[in-house]
């Protein structure tokens, strides 16, 4: 017997069926241990010992696989082809040995690139030891990080309150976010005039542009006001124009190259909307097999790659539906072949492509994002095997009499459409495309000036991140691995030092603090191209060609010795540097001259930033007397009414005459009653909700927030009180101790006394408050294995997938009506999957009863595979 150890149980269902009744295929479900988050799990001064823990879920599925090796003759590691895909061979092979069921077995590692019949049975007839040197690759990535996160956390949590965490490259990552936002802030606009004029020559009018002026070339800042915009407009009325000359020139537009996993994550954001994460989910399922015909087939080749490269037998299938598909004009005389542009590319494995280009999009019954997403990468795999498309590129010169004024029109059309006919690569960023088909003309023809129209134009700073143009930029920099980017710029998101507008990155103060932190005192270790060389020599350790601890030992002689020197700094010099590092954005010159730290409240304090438990803020320095504060942050860019004091009166309350204002204070905006009368006497104050602006409170509104809790009646059944009040987790009613939550913060103020009763009377029937009786926001089908309804359900912390006894979260980034049944299945695989309650119960208890005589004592164990010889480097 054969026993085959696979990461995910749909690609262990796949693979078992390939292989026969001989094999056994079991899933380890990913990763089976890992570093344990506390102190101590890398030892430095033990030459880098790790200490490695199970991860309590995968204990069961440990011991099944344990179990499963003790009756088989042959053990087969068939996880993924790349670094990850070799450590969890390397965990579970580690674990199968500690347990000692390893004696007399064969050990073997195989890989394939694609879940097809072919590839993996001729993976299963080239079999080979696992590769150390991927491995040791692995443990040093892992220790890198763990050593980083570490020592750069607890530094932060102490100088630096309120701040999350530090890593490798999670933190220069957030420094490209914060560079491009410092760009966009220090960036001048200026003005500038261009002037279009409509023409003919005994042809259908076109458009030319201004480009000579007094017989010079025009610059882009010539005309930089409207004055000189209106002289050049009435120079061009004023002259006669003829041609030139006429330049075409063919050109040609060579089609992208096939997917990687850098690629694919962009294109996928451009042209889908999908976030890194869940492109890699949805291609997760793409390579593990749909159900075609009744059996289950990889749809996808592999789909964590930076490789272009595909197989010449690949190839020719593609030329072949090309041919069949469009004709013998679109296939090119030769086969295409690619390199990678990226820095420290490894092109490992082959380019993401279908398994066979005849699976067309049309002809499969995939649905949602699966639907989509393989029909990208079919249509970019046949594209990039396809021929080019032609174009003509025309450029007119026009001239008047004396040569003194000059206008050019440009023009570009399509010859041959060539792999434009199937697909064309999305943009970031839309640029000026040369304009279309321009008329025939003679050079000295004559021209006919129509209309003449200066256009004021300003220059732009450069675009803020999008998904895309991040995990391009990443690429190029050589700054951590593709397959690692969806997960990097998650961390970004959930631990709020980013935040998306219209699909664009932001950095939020915290995260502007933390940058300007690691800058000031740990400058060299965010610094692109020291992220970018670490990531070279960790190729090199996977190539063979140096010692993963002699890589350790030199990163950390100089990184430990720099968190010991900033530790004794004390935190009054932490916020003086960084009050300076970042002055600018938290303290804007005003423009009149004044001081721009002075406090708008006492006027001889000075402003600067102060930290608590809850993390940074700015106030004055004459506190205590003085008690003014405000969020970090421009305070220009807070609301249009803060201001620089961040204080407004809004008027008077008519019951009490006390003053009520409304104030921004560390935690944010709020509004206060009246002001402290004694030391004890605290005025009443309440928190502003997200629904509700600063710039939207009045004096309504602020005595509204200030009547809270607000009692909507009395219970009819008992003549209790019910009150409906704004909580931690938004707007509720409360009974009894029953809290029921209300849709939105509105309804605090609108809820009557009969919908209160019904809503109460809805959360008592509902068990106590268990999900499994509440409505859920999206019925989403039968979990395949289990049978169980999968739903997308409104929780106290967020919306969540459920099945059985599985909850989920849904990432912040996807909408809970968004959520497609293929996203599900990966949310609830990734937090353990579900059990068959009935069909796992009854072969558990035959294997205990069978264990006893099954056991057997041998005399030698098969050893773990010997490492390379390698020089310390």
């Amino acid at each position: 017997m054969n026993l085959v150890i696979v990461e995910s149980p749909a690609k262990a269902k796949t693979i078992n069926k390939y292989l026969g009744k001989d094999y056994t295929v079991l899933a380890s479900y990913g990763h089976v241990r890992d570093l344990p988050s506390k102190d101590g799990s890398v030892k430095p001064d033990e030459d880098f010992a790790m200490s490695w823990e199970v991860d309590a879920k995968a204990n069961k599925r440990l011991s099944d696989i344990a179990d499963a090796a003790k009756k088989s003759d042959r053990v087969i590691l068939a996880t993924d082809p790349d670094r990850e895909g070799e450590a969890i061979s390397w965990h579970v092979l580690e674990v199968l040995n500690k347990k000692k069921v390893l004696k007399e077995k064969i050990v073997e590692r195989v890989t394939f690139n694609a879940i097809t019949a072919s590839a993996v049975r001729e993976a299963m007839a080239a079999p080979r030891q696992i590769d150390m040197e991927l491995v040791e690759a692995y443990l040093a990535r892992r220790a890198l990080d763990y050593l980083v996160g570490f020592t750069l956390s607890p530094v932060l949590w102490r100088k630096l309150p309120g701040a999350r965490s530090a890593g490798r490259v999670q933190s220069v990552a957030l420094k490209i976010v914060v560079d491009r936002e410092l760009e966009i802030e220090k960036f001048k606009s200026e003005e500038y005039w261009t002037v279009d004029a409509e023409v003919s020559a005994n042809s259908p009018p076109f458009t030319a542009r201004l480009n000579v002026l007094n017989g010079k070339k025009l610059a882009k800042f010539d005309l930089d006001n409207a004055e000189k915009a209106e002289g050049a407009r009435k120079a061009i009325s004023l002259s006669k124009f003829a041609v030139e000359s006429v330049e075409q020139k063919p050109g040609k537009r060579t089609p992208p190259p096939p997917f990687t996993t850098s690629t694919l994550q962009q294109e996928a954001a451009r042209k889908l909307g999908f976030s890194a994460q869940r492109t890699m989910q949805t291609a997760q399922k793409l390579y593990e097999g749909v159900d075609i015909g009744g059996e289950t087939t990889g749809l996808i080749t592999y789909m964590r790659t930076d490789g272009v490269y595909i197989e010449p037998a690949a190839i020719t299938e593609i030329r072949n539906v090309i041919g069949e598909r469009f004709g013998s004009a679109y296939v090119p005389s030769e086969p295409r072949h690619y390199k990678v542009k990226a820095k420290n590319a490894q092109e490992a494995h082959e380019a993401i492509r279908p398994t066979s280009l005849y699976r067309r999009p049309e002809t499969l019954r995939l649905e949602g994002d699966q639907a989509r997403l393989y029909e990208l990468i079919w249509k970019r795999t046949m594209a990039a095997q396809m021929e080019a498309a032609r174009v003509e590129k025309t450029t007119i010169d026009l001239l008047n009499q004396d040569k003194s004024i000059g206008l050019r029109a440009t023009g570009q059309v399509i010859t041959f459409d060539g792999y434009l006919a199937l697909y064309e690569e999305g943009k970031d960023d839309e640029t000026d495309e040369d304009g279309g088909r321009l008329p025939q003309l003679r050079t000295g023809t004559l021209v006919d000036v129509h209309d003449i129209k200066p256009a004021q134009h300003f220059t732009e700073p450069p675009p803020r991140y999008s998904e895309a143009s991040l995990v391009k930029r990443m690429e190029e920099l050589g700054i951590g691995r593709p397959s690692t980017y969806a997960s990097i710029l998650s961390v970004l998101r959930d631990r709020d030092y980013v935040r998306m507008d219209k699909n664009r990155f932001i950095p939020e103060d915290k995260g502007r603090l933390v940058t300007a932190f690691l800058d000031q005192f740990f400058s060299r270790y965010v610094q692109y191209d020291f992220t970018a060389d670490l990531e070279e020599k960790l190729d090199l350790v996977s190539a063979g060609d140096l010692n993963w601890k002699a890589l350790l030992r030199e990163f950390w002689q100089d990184f430990h010795a720099k968190a010991g020197e900033i530790s004794e700094f004390r935190v009054s010099e932490v916020l003086d540097r960084l009050n300076d590092a970042l002055g600018p954005h938290i303290f804007p010159d005003k423009g009149d001259g004044s001081n721009p730290r002075a406090c708008p409240t006492c006027g001889t304090g000075q402003l600067s930033l102060k930290t608590s438990r809850f993390g940074a803020f700015v106030g004055c320095s004459n506190y205590p007397e003085c008690k003014y504060t405000r969020p970090v942050g421009n305070p220009e860019n807070t609301s249009e009414e803060a201001a620089a004091s961040g204080d407004r009166e809004l008027g008077s309350d008519p019951e009490t005459g006390k003053v009520v204002a409304l104030k921004i204070g560390r935690f944010g905006p709020y509004v206060q009653l009246g002001e402290a009368e004694s030391k004890d006497d605290k005025p009443k104050r309440s928190s502003l909700p997200k629904a509700w602006p600063p710039a939207s409170i009045d004096l309504d509104r602020a005595l509204k927030l200030l009547s809270l809790p607000r009692k909507v009646g009395d219970h009819p059944e008992d003549g209790k009180t019910i009150t409906a009040a704004l909580g931690r987790f938004g707007p509720f009613i409360e009974h009894e101790k029953t809290y029921a939550n209300l849709p939105s913060f509105d309804d605090i103020f609108e809820v009557g006394l009969n919908r209160a009763v019904v809503l109460l009377a809805e959360k008592r029937a509902n068990a106590k408050g268990k999900a499994s009786s509440v409505a859920p926001l999206k019925e989403l089908g039968a979990h395949p294995e289990s049978g169980d309804a999968i739903q997308v359900m409104a929780g106290r912390y967020g919306p969540y997938v459920k099945c059985g006894k599985v909850n989920a979260t849904i990432p912040k980034d996807t909408a809970p009506e968004d959520v497609t049944l293929e996203q599900a299945l990966a949310l609830i695989e990734a937090k353990g999957g579900v059990k068959k309650t009935a069909a796992k119960k009854a072969p558990a208890k035959k294997a205990a009863a069978a264990k006893k005589p099954a056991v057997k004592k041998a005399t030698t164990a098969k050893k773990a595979p010997a490492k390379k010889t390698k020089a310390e480097a």
